[in-house]
């Protein structure tokens, strides 16, 4: 039976590395949310890539293991998904990295970027638009395609799972190469 995960402050979590403690903070967010902007101590390890059985492997059970992410939805997933595994002394770090920087505690700043957030709206947004518009002028039946984001959001919403997130996650323009460069669209030729 899976409890629910601990939680610490940014600040807390700040002072603790400040002290000299060891923290192990893991970013789960995505490559180019964590090259934005991330918590000086973290690394990234995204959330759709995280093995929880590997992570864990050889590794420590007393030092506790903190995650972090945006405002907190994705570092709570990650660690549920360890208390799954049987893990403990697992920490969500509450707030997430906006409340990290909030607090004015260390970041590193990299180059912005737009959102995963803000591409799921203008996709979604996108979709409704074409579906209608192709629904007046051409064909009803395209209204189903409205229908269907409409739906798709209503479950994110309610499941807290985001399927066009998630896929657009994985597009070249949202990953980053070992460099910490953005990865290119292939070229046309």
């Amino acid at each position: 039976m899976t409890t629910e995960p601990l939680t610490i402050t940014p600040a807390e979590l700040n002072a603790k590395a400040a002290r000299g403690e060891p923290v192990e903070l893991i970013d789960v967010r995505t490559p180019i949310e964590f090259r934005e902007v991330h918590a000086t101590p973290a690394r990234n390890l995204p959330l759709d890539t995280l093995d929880a059985r590997a992570l864990l492997e050889g590794r420590d059970k007393d030092k506790p293991l903190y995650f972090i992410c945006k405002g907190g939805d994705r570092g709570r997933m990650a660690c549920r998904k360890l208390l799954d595994a049987g893990a403990q002394k697992i920490v969500n770090a509450e707030g997430g990295t906006q409340a990290w920087t909030a607090a004015g505690l260390p970041v590193v700043q990299g180059k912005n970027a737009v959102s995963l957030e803000r591409q799921v709206r203008i996709a979604a947004g996108t979709l409704v638009l074409i579906g209608i518009g192709l629904g007046v002028l051409v064909n009803p039946y395209w209204l189903g395609l409205s229908a269907f984001v409409g739906a798709g959001l209503v479950f994110a919403g309610i499941t807290d799972t985001c399927g066009m997130g998630m896929l657009m996650a994985k597009m070249p323009w949202n990953r980053v190469n070992p460099d910490g460069k953005a990865c290119k669209l292939p070229a046309r030729g």
